[in-house]
């Protein structure tokens, strides 16, 4: 691991996995202090968590939050080994370097990774468990909608920021009564040769993604994980969620009957970007039980 200073009071971070791809970070903090590990969504970057980080670390915390492989400034896998359990192996190798075991706080594909990794693959790195709008039984047609839109201009990308803002707008209709920040969307978007726009992920990480994700196995597998965690685990959902549904919470509570669960209403399943005032809440509630 590899430490570097950055604006905003950050700390820049690298690690290299066992197969060789470098994952990138940044923290905010005390390394000593309580930790908090937050993973992004699929097709994110570590920038979803701009807000809850700073935060977290003048609270006195010390949060990191990574850009997964294929994503952000992390290296693409030339292997094209963009399995789930892929990235809990390598959510449990980040949290393995951290002096205090942290909070994993897990956003969709962050959840995910977080389930395998505290429940299969280290389950002494970590203190607890947060799942951001996201439980093995998810919604089909919501999955289908998600991994549609990524994929969508994956290929023709955008002629520039404010196309990819409309684009991203229509999406979320919801949202359109908001100013757009087309600037932040640099940090989503790479300028390619051909000068168009395209998303600062792998396309290889969407292909196939859906189905795969919907298969009974993963679904199985993600729930033997859940099963296994023995650390306090908190699942918070967006009321308006497209992925997890009343079904997806009840299943998700036959597994886990111990875990605790919020319901934000109004959110959907963007919760940190659409209700960012009551997860900061929520998730402080849960970090001083602990």
């Amino acid at each position: 691991m590899t430490l570097m200073w950055i604006e905003d009071g950050a700390t820049a971070m690298d690690w290299t996995m066992d197969d060789g791809v470098r994952i990138v970070g940044e923290a905010f903090g005390d390394p000593s202090a309580p930790s908090v590990l937050l993973i992004h969504g699929g097709g994110q970057t570590r920038y979803a968590w701009s807000r809850v980080a700073k935060r977290l670390g003048r609270a006195g915390y010390y949060a990191v939050a990574i850009d997964l492989r294929g994503h952000g400034e992390s290296d693409w896998d030339e292997a094209q080994d963009y399995r789930t359990e892929r990235f809990g192996q390598d959510t449990a190798t980040i949290a393995r370097s951290f002096a205090v075991p942290p909070v994993l706080v897990g956003a969709s594909l962050g959840g995910n990774s977080g389930m395998f990794a505290v429940g299969r693959f280290a389950p002494e790195a970590f203190r607890g468990l947060v799942l951001v709008d996201i439980t093995p039984q998810i919604d089909a047609k919501g999955s289908e909608k998600v991994t549609g839109f990524l994929g969508e201009r994956m290929d023709e990308g955008f002629a520039s920021f404010e196309e990819a803002a409309a684009a991203i707008a229509a999406y979320l209709p919801e949202r359109r009564g908001r100013a757009s920040n087309i600037d932040s969307l640099a940090r989503y978007l790479r300028q390619r040769p051909d000068g168009r726009y395209r998303w600062h992920w792998d396309p290889a990480f969407i292909e196939g993604r859906a189905s795969s994700r919907l298969r009974p196995e993963t679904v199985a597998e993600l729930n033997e994980a859940l099963a296994a965690i023995r650390v306090p685990v908190l699942l918070v959902r967006g009321s308006n969620s497209e992925l997890v549904n009343d079904e997806s919470v009840a299943a998700f509570l036959r597994v886990k009957p111990e875990a605790r669960f919020v319901d934000v209403t109004g959110a959907g399943h963007m919760i940190v970007g659409d209700r960012n005032d009551v997860f900061a809440e929520t998730l402080d509630g849960f970090l001083k039980d602990l």
